[in-house]
């Protein structure tokens, strides 16, 4: 296959692929084993055999291609020029036409640290695992600012463990502001900003304790925690913003395709078990175990690929019914966006899987919305033993009050906050039914609306008994906030 045809070969072109190359020695076959990123048309990223070796190949085509070629070939000569460790680069070119390669030594067996980091986040926040990671990042990121570099798409992937060296890579995203001099301090600041935006913020606590890591490594500028705090925060909304885009368009995360007859969404990489549940739905709901029936919408657990799902059914009731919801986003949709925006958030939901809303003509009709499984009990279940005496676990009503606080800092309501819509799930509070839930831009309209999700939890409790008295001395108010 010659480089320029790998613009047409897709997301998932078939593996072993000849890609035919040149250089100044002449031309050779890269064997490409492997893929492990694709930009459809643009970017192929993969594992394979050049000239006998291993390598890792880059692959470059589309009408961007040269662009792109010079950004990563300048961005890789740049780490390699001021001594930081980076990959070997074996082989490059550019051919008008065709498009551009780089080939860099195969670091076999390496290991992220965004992989590294996956293994430890769910640990206690800055336990020993999590600090070894994040201290080796900073201290790598703090020899690039030294040398005056920073990388534009800072995260923990871009961070490779390979024979007992740290080895930075991407160099589309290096960029220079005087290579050899120490990086400005407003810079400094701003790359921080993209780091530490990216944990969670339960890690806002000890930004001070892991800055440590980054300052034993490059000590040239103070740096105030008030100011990196307004780079993370500015960031962060960024990155909402950002995903939030991505939910509903097809991209690397998310398989969307939207048309006259039907809109479909999923995760990228639950697309082959979530097409037969969305082909099969309304019969798997019908052999399922249905938790509500009728009305509005209908929730069963079914089963397949012995893995158990929740599907829920948003019901067009009749044709006035219909007249109110086909102009609009389902409440499907609804449920899709926000599952995935508390995700993001850190905020505890079953996972979304799969949305299908059926169409006529773009009219909307019927939806569908497919969740991971929650096997706890919601928190009627669970603490229906301390209604009269109030003594809830310690644990779950810490728990309680960081899901209070979460909503709070993000502005969020659930609007159907009853305790059916609560379960316990991993020693946390995870929300479920989310057509109602919204982020508000307004101080005063999220006061309003978060009153009546406090007053609506409230509601599951006779107002005399201890656990409801319990819950209200200490379930926030705004006021007091």
């Amino acid at each position: 296959m010659r480089l320029s045809q790998l613009q047409t070969a897709g997301r998932s072109p078939q593996l072993p692929l000849t890609v035919q190359l040149a250089d100044a020695a002449g031309s050779a076959d890269l064997q490409l084993l492997s893929l492990l990123r694709t930009l459809p048309g643009q970017r192929y990223v993969g594992a394979g055999i050049w000239r006998g070796r291993p390598v890792l190949a880059k692959l470059l085509v589309g009408s961007k291609a040269s662009r792109h070629f010079q950004r990563e070939l300048a961005g890789v000569r740049l780490l390699a020029e001021q001594g930081l460790t980076t990959p070997l680069l074996v082989a490059d070119g550019l051919v008008e036409g065709e498009g551009g390669w780089l080939l860099f030594e195969l670091l076999e067996n390496a290991e992220s640290l965004g992989d590294a980091w996956v293994a430890v986040a769910g640990l206690p926040v800055l336990a020993d695992e999590q600090t070894a990671v994040l201290g080796e990042a900073l201290e790598a990121v703090a020899k690039m600012h030294e040398r005056g570099l920073w990388q534009e798409d800072l995260h923990l992937d871009n961070l490779l463990r390979h024979g007992g060296r740290l080895y930075l890579i991407d160099g589309a995203g290096v960029r220079a502001e005087q290579a050899g001099q120490p990086l400005s301090r407003q810079r400094v600041l701003e790359n921080l900003g993209v780091f530490f935006a990216q944990l969670p913020k339960s890690f806002e606590p000890v930004t001070e304790e892991l800055l440590v890591y980054y300052l034993l490594a490059n000590g040239e500028h103070a740096l105030p925690l008030e100011a990196l705090q307004k780079q993370v925060d500015k960031v962060r909304a960024w990155r909402l913003k950002d995903y939030m885009s991505k939910v509903g368009r097809d991209c690397s995360l998310f398989s969307v395709q939207r048309g006259a007859f039907s809109l479909r969404a999923m995760r990228r990489e639950e697309e082959a078990a979530m097409l037969p549940v969305l082909a099969q739905a309304d019969a798997l709901l019908d052999q399922g175990h249905l938790y509500k029936t009728g009305g509005a919408a209908s929730v069963g657990l079914v089963h397949s690929q012995g893995r158990a799902l929740v599907i829920k059914r948003y019901n067009i009731k009749n044709f006035s019914h219909w007249l109110k919801r086909f102009w609009r986003p389902s409440r499907a949709w609804q449920s899709w966006e926000y599952g995935n925006r508390l995700a993001f958030l850190g905020i505890a939901t079953p996972r979304p899987l799969a949305l299908l809303e059926k169409r006529w003509l773009w009219l909307r009709r019927q939806a569908y919305l497919v969740t991971e499984h929650l096997p706890g009990p919601d928190l009627i279940e669970r603490w229906a033993p301390y209604v009269d005496s109030g003594e809830v676990p310690q644990a779950e009503l810490v728990a309680l009050d960081q899901l209070f606080a979460e909503l709070i800092r993000e502005r969020i309501s659930h609007g159907d906050l009853k305790g059916h819509n609560l379960f316990w799930d991993q020693d946390r509070w995870s929300l479920i039914d989310l057509d109602a839930m919204c982020q508000h831009r307004s101080a005063g309209r999220f006061a309003a609306a978060y009153a009546r999700d406090r007053a609506r939890l409230l509601r599951n409790w006779p107002p005399e008994s201890a656990l409801y008295r319990l819950l209200d001395a200490r379930l926030p108010t705004l006021e007091k906030m």
